[in-house]
């Protein structure tokens, strides 16, 4: 029988596996991102665009038509960017895609 001295698991340790196994913590994570960008983008922007998720430090937005996804990119990236690392502190954020959606 194998000597197991490592005595018992932290609580933390046991509750980040059952977050992990269940899924919770990227639901979070999700609630968080949306939550962020509802703070930054305001009314008019949130109802043409969609948090799609981040990879990487890249959070990736969906918005509804390309005329209003090229003004993001173009003129506001910047702005939006800098307005989230505030608003989402502790989060490594490096950049902000936008993408073209329908919905």
């Amino acid at each position: 029988m194998a000597n197991d001295n490592r005595g018992p698991e932290k609580i933390a340790d046991i509750l980040g596996k059952l977050f992990t196994s269940r899924g919770w913590g990227r639901k979070n994570d999700r609630l968080r991102l949306e939550t962020a960008w509802a703070s930054v983008a305001g009314e008019e922007l949130l109802k043409d665009t969609q948090v799609l998720g981040m990879k990487r430090g890249v959070m990736e937005v969906a918005v509804r038509n390309s005329v209003l996804m090229s003004e993001l990119a173009q003129f506001h990236k910047r702005g939006l960017l800098a307005k989230l690392r505030t608003a989402m502190p502790g989060v490594t954020l490096t950049d902000l895609k936008f993408r073209a959606a329908a919905w």
